[in-house]
């Protein structure tokens, strides 16, 4: 099994470091390494050129952790991709129990892993409700984000099946991609963390944005009116998207945001009336 491992990073100099030492402490080495330095001003370049002379280092305009998942994607030569955001870690089996399962379970094209949570340098008990789970997952990945980008192994004829991260989405373009993959293929878990997931940092997305659901609420929408959902998928989907936009619709108007109150209560009703 060859394995391309791509790694965003924007101005974690020295998280990314970290990252790719626990790259390179695997068991199981990958055939390459490639770093999108997504317009970083830190001196991630000079790093890089110093210390692992050996990664594949593209840099780009700052244009957003899908754009620069995406370049890697693309440019991977690997059959099979494994992503690691810059400031999470890998513990130094992961890649080889990947490998071990999927060549028991050869009709998987997916494959993630349980994780440790580290919240500001102290590792806490993961919410129930972040639980990994491995089979046809869709209605599990409707409410949150139910698999972690740096868990993953993938094998590249998927993004050729379902495209590449929505780069229109500022954020939960994670969430986006796995509805879309869980809707079309089951996936393989590892329920042993093999990762570290750092938490507590000032620069993580998911606090960047006041209400995350309504990306979340804008992959549901996409995603239903592909029209190729089955029934039972499809009825999961509108009802999460009606039960989403509810408690949204419900923020927006106690902040006073007339017009944002009226697009939500439109997109209710769209969806809760019409046949599913």
């Amino acid at each position: 099994m060859n394995i391309s491992v791509v790694i965003p990073s924007y101005n974690r100099r020295d998280l990314l470091k970290r990252a790719l030492l626990s790259v390179y402490s695997q068991t199981l080495l990958p055939a390459e390494v490639t770093v999108i330095d997504d317009g970083s001003t830190d001196g991630t370049d000079i790093m890089l050129r110093q210390e692992f002379p050996q990664v594949n280092h593209y840099y780009q305009e700052n244009l957003g952790v899908s754009a620069a998942r995406n370049l890697g994607i693309q440019l991977a030569t690997a059959d099979w991709l494994a992503f690691l955001d810059s400031d999470d870690e890998w513990l130094p089996e992961k890649l080889d129990h990947q490998k071990a399962a999927l060549a028991a379970n050869p009709e998987y094209k997916i494959c993630h892993t349980e994780e440790n949570w580290i919240r500001n340098g102290v590792q806490v008990e993961v919410p129930k409700k972040y639980a990994k789970t491995g089979g046809w997952i869709f209605s599990h990945c409707l409410p949150l984000c139910a698999m972690s980008p740096s868990t993953i192994l993938i094998q590249r004829s998927v993004f050729a099946d379902i495209g590449l991260f929505d780069t229109r989405l500022p954020a939960c373009e994670d969430y986006d991609l796995w509805l879309r993959i869980t809707a079309n293929y089951p996936v393989l878990l590892v329920d042993q963390p093999q990762i570290n997931k750092y938490g507590g940092h000032e620069d993580q997305l998911s606090g960047a944005f006041w209400g995350m659901d309504r990306f979340r609420i804008s992959a549901l929408q996409k995603i239903i009116d592909t029209g190729q959902l089955s029934g039972q998928n499809r009825q999961a989907a509108v009802n999460m998207l009606v039960k989403k936009a509810n408690i949204y619709l419900n923020g927006v108007i106690k902040r006073g945001k007339i017009e944002e109150a009226g697009y939500y209560q439109q997109l209710i009703k769209r969806y809760a009336i019409e046949p599913v």
